[in-house]
């Protein structure tokens, strides 16, 4: 399917980008969740057998999927596959955050569209391990929801008063980082603002090139598909940059990977627990009616897909 302009015409950048797609195969379904059926001859295939896994392989949207032993995460006795059908990318995602904090010496988080079940992780994660983590979200009710969950600091882009409400969140907490699935639009420029006017309330002096706190965001979604606007307020100290979890997983190498990973399988039922609006078929998951609500990328309304639905 390609975007068409009012007239009904192709851009012609628009064909140029896709060239590389045209009559390339692209299963899809990053990962998912099932019980062993067979497997090989092995010692750690054959301890598999009969055993609920997660697996982060591609081509998850089917019934069945043969993948190696290490791309397989072993879930506690008794847990349904539905439970563990998106304890990956989200999960990881949310340790990874809290990771890459660490690991580039800040102190404290700023994370966007909070109120997702990402968001509603990382939440968890950062309350358990006594991390300050100031939450954005757009609607009044997920300022509620987020408060009712334990969250200390959530501040809603809809508001007039947003502005002041972020500097006063990350003077708290002294986030210096932020992590931001929106994309497009201003909320980047407006996170790196708001830091650098909480960084200067208790500065000593007048520096015309700004702090020289770094502060950093990065885009890790794109529920704005619209340029990034930056208003180049906020001093000299600063970036903007993308994150993804893979590359991530590279950075910190096997051994860091597979401690996270083993923390997902022991909170998979808490810390990591996934809510779905509905569950659906791949044949359902094709209705227009269904496409126009997951499609939306709305929070609360995350489907979960069951290619054995039906059969």
């Amino acid at each position: 399917m390609f975007l068409r302009d009012a007239n009904g015409v192709v851009p012609p950048a628009m064909l140029r980008a896709m060239a590389a797609r045209l009559d390339e195969p692209m299963p899809v379904g990053n990962e998912g969740a099932g019980v062993v059926v067979k497997a090989g001859s092995g010692p750690q295939a054959q301890a598999l057998l009969g055993r609920t896994v997660a697996a982060l392989g591609g081509g998850m949207y089917g019934e069945y999927r043969c993948l190696k032993t290490d791309q397989c995460l072993v879930l506690p006795e008794g847990t349904a596959p539905a439970d563990g059908a998106s304890c990956f990318v989200n999960p990881l995602t949310a340790l990874g955050m809290v990771e890459t904090m660490r690991l580039e010496g800040h102190k404290a988080l700023v994370h966007t569209a909070a109120a997702s079940n990402l968001g509603k992780m990382l939440n968890r994660i950062c309350q358990a391990d006594g991390v300050p983590l100031v939450n954005i979200v757009r609607r009044p009710a997920h300022v509620q929801l987020l408060q009712s969950m334990g969250a200390r600091h959530v501040c809603d882009s809809s508001s007039e008063t947003f502005m002041e409400d972020l500097t006063n969140a990350l003077a708290e907490t002294g986030a210096t980082i932020a992590f931001d699935a929106i994309g497009g639009g201003r909320l980047a420029s407006q996170i790196l603002t708001c830091m650098e006017a909480a960084i200067n309330r208790t500065a000593k002096s007048f520096n015309r090139y700004g702090s020289n706190v770094h502060k950093q965001v990065y885009i890790y979604g794109g529920l704005d598909r619209g340029p990034t606007e930056l208003n180049r307020n906020f001093g000299m100290s600063w970036s903007v940059g993308g994150w993804l979890l893979m590359p991530f997983l590279q950075r910190v190498g096997p051994e860091a990977s597979e401690k996270l990973k083993a923390r997902v399988a022991r909170e998979i039922s808490s810390t990591f627990a996934s809510d779905y609006t509905k569950v659906v078929s791949l044949a359902e998951a094709l209705r227009p009616d269904e496409i126009a609500v997951y499609g939306r990328q709305a929070t609360g309304e995350k489907y979960l897909i069951d290619p054995s639905r039906g059969r």
